[in-house]
């Protein structure tokens, strides 16, 4: 053999008996408990949709999947310590449209790139958003909400800076030509607690913390923020609808892992989160939340979170909003 080829043969041989223990490993996942984080307190749309799919996933897959919840900088924490885990299917976000499309534009500078250091798996919902009101506010309508809050000041929490509530709040506020406070929170549970008890007047918050508060008639919800009506308050309007001719405020959680996780674990995570997704009694307790599962493949969700990354810059841009 020429010294040539057998250089060449040589370097083939070697990238591939390096790559043995990185294949071996992938086929052989999992072999031990997967931490599933969450950037946001328990009792929050994403905690909710989270844990429906880990017991699930703990069959599917044969191993203990845990929920570890990490609230903080509108899940900037969490996203953190999945991009900085090793990439070999043991650390697992639920991911959200706030620290994914929102906050790289909202923040001057994050310690991770989320196109560049998550690989995406799949989206699993999509979140309707209710506007909701303490029983307290004068209000029935988003006209007579846009009146109330140009005649005084009033305050609307969210589960923290840069996320949907807030950015609807920031939306609501240029479209209705209002200013109303903003006041963030660790998640939509604790803001809940904090509308249902007459701390702030307004939240923007999933239908997962909202729709038990509203039948329990602690909150009224006044629209969705969807541009469609929502199938679990179809009495409700949409704020577009409403009196806001052109507003829309989604809101949508998904998986994805550290980039460099092998993709045949990628592909075996997606098929079984896809699975659980699909399987009836995980989508009607979804849709009893707000929450319409709604999974597809890596490569939609990938295109999916630039999409949006693209459309929230501009509002964040054009409301002037900033992380504090």
């Amino acid at each position: 053999m020429k010294t040539g080829h057998r250089r060449v043969f040589i370097l083939i041989c070697g990238a591939l008996l390096a790559s043995t223990p990185l294949a071996g490993r992938a086929a052989e996942w999992p072999t031990k408990p997967i931490r599933f984080v969450v950037g946001f307190a328990p009792g929050g749309g994403t905690d909710t949709t989270a844990r429906a799919m880990a017991g699930k996933l703990t069959e599917l897959l044969g191993q203990q999947i845990i929920v570890d919840n990490r609230p903080g900088a509108t899940g900037n924490i969490a996203t953190e310590i999945v991009t900085r885990a090793d990439p070999n299917g043991y650390t697992v976000l639920m991911g959200t449209i706030a620290a994914l499309a929102i906050n790289p534009s909202l923040y001057g500078k994050l310690p991770f790139d989320p196109l560049k250091d998550l690989a995406p798996v799949t989206l699993a919902v999509d979140s309707t958003n209710v506007l909701a009101l303490h029983p307290s506010v004068p209000a029935k309508s988003v006209k007579e909400l846009i009146a109330l809050a140009k005649s005084k000041p009033l305050n609307a929490g969210s589960s923290g800076v840069g996320g949907t509530g807030h950015l609807a709040l920031e939306l609501f506020n240029t479209m209705a030509g209002v200013k109303m406070t903003h006041v963030p929170y660790k998640g939509g549970g604790p803001a809940m607690i904090e509308l249902v008890g007459g701390q702030v007047q307004l939240v923007f918050a999933t239908a997962a913390t909202a729709v038990p508060q509203m039948k329990a008639g602690r909150i009224k919800g006044i629209a969705v923020t969807t541009i469609k009506r929502s199938q679990l308050v179809p009495d409700l309007p949409t704020v577009a609808e409403a009196g806001l001719p052109g507003f829309e405020a989604n809101n949508w959680y998904g998986v994805l892992v550290p980039s460099g996780t092998p993709r045949p674990i990628i592909n075996r995570l997606n098929t079984e989160v896809t699975k659980t997704l699909n399987m009836p009694d995980v989508k009607q307790f979804l849709f009893n939340q707000g929450l319409d599962a709604n999974p597809g493949t890596p490569e939609q969700f990938g295109a999916y979170i630039r999409s949006e990354t693209k459309k929230w810059a501009k509002v964040v841009k054009d409301s002037g909003a900033k992380a504090n």
